[in-house]
């Protein structure tokens, strides 16, 4: 199968699961259907699918992630000793770990084509990461609290694994237990990638999106907590920030000296 082939077969076996979902016309263009087949993954609930739709999802993504283009993580400048700061797509980094901006469900963003990077990660990674933090959740009978950390393997990412860390809501002042549990999110993450062995581990701009924490003070929090515990850590981390704006990009490197 060709990407189109593949797109249109995996719309029609998304589409058979919902109820008159078969009859709907599928669109004619590849990104009218690229559309379709996006909002479909990212509605569809945590339950089995079969080992054809695997293997035809999966071809499909990470074509198309090759299409976008990946990134190694091993090639960035360091901006300071094992620490890097790269503006670009998380979804194409290969790197042992990336960092997902979770929330409480944990199951991903449900939005049809939201602009989350919980939404992106899970779109790009496949229907698996939504099985498997759907197991972890099952396990843990509760929703996740604020600044822990869980793993799942990165499935059809670039990267070998995936951290879900759920960082505070900001709905008015930003507060002293905001920044404990901003910190607390960074820290969880770390700990868990040295239990884990990784090497290398790449962090979003954790609450400063749809959690509306104040992009300063979040990046002021990530590079004392990081540059913490790499003075601490007998194996330290080789770290990435991760930033998608023009302003997060800026902050970032006047924090880490790069003005």
């Amino acid at each position: 199968m060709n990407q189109d082939e593949r797109r249109v077969y995996l719309l029609r076996a998304l589409l058979a699961e919902r109820p008159q979902g078969e009859g709907m016309a599928i669109p004619p263009s590849p990104e009218g259907q690229w559309r379709l087949l996006r909002s479909l993954l990212n509605i569809r609930p945590p339950r089995p699918v079969s080992e054809a739709f695997l293997q035809v999802q999966d071809a499909y993504l990470q074509e198309e992630t090759a299409r976008k283009g990946i990134a190694d993580w091993a090639d960035l400048a360091p901006v300071e000793e094992g620490i890097a700061l790269w503006r670009g797509d998380i979804t194409t980094l290969r790197i042992d770990g990336i960092v997902n901006a979770a929330n409480s469900q944990l199951l991903g963003c449900f939005c049809p084509c939201h602009g989350c990077i919980d939404n992106a990660i899970h779109t790009y990674a496949g229907v698996q990461l939504r099985l498997a933090c759907a197991e972890l959740m099952a396990r843990q009978g509760a929703e996740e609290p604020v600044g822990r950390a869980k793993i799942t393997p990165g499935f059809n990412l670039p990267c070998q694994y995936v951290l879900h860390t759920v960082g505070p809501y900001v709905a008015g002042p930003l507060t002293e237990e905001h920044r404990r549990q901003l910190a607390a999110c960074y820290r969880a993450c770390l700990a868990l990638a040295d239990e884990r062995g990784l090497r290398s581990l790449a962090f979003c701009c954790i609450s400063t999106g749809e959690f509306h924490f104040p992009a300063e003070r979040a990046a002021e929090i990530a590079v004392e907590t990081v540059r913490a515990h790499r003075a601490l850590s007998k194996r330290p981390l080789e770290v990435v920030f991760n930033v998608f704006t023009e302003k997060d990009f800026a902050l970032y490197r006047q924090l880490l000296g790069r003005a």
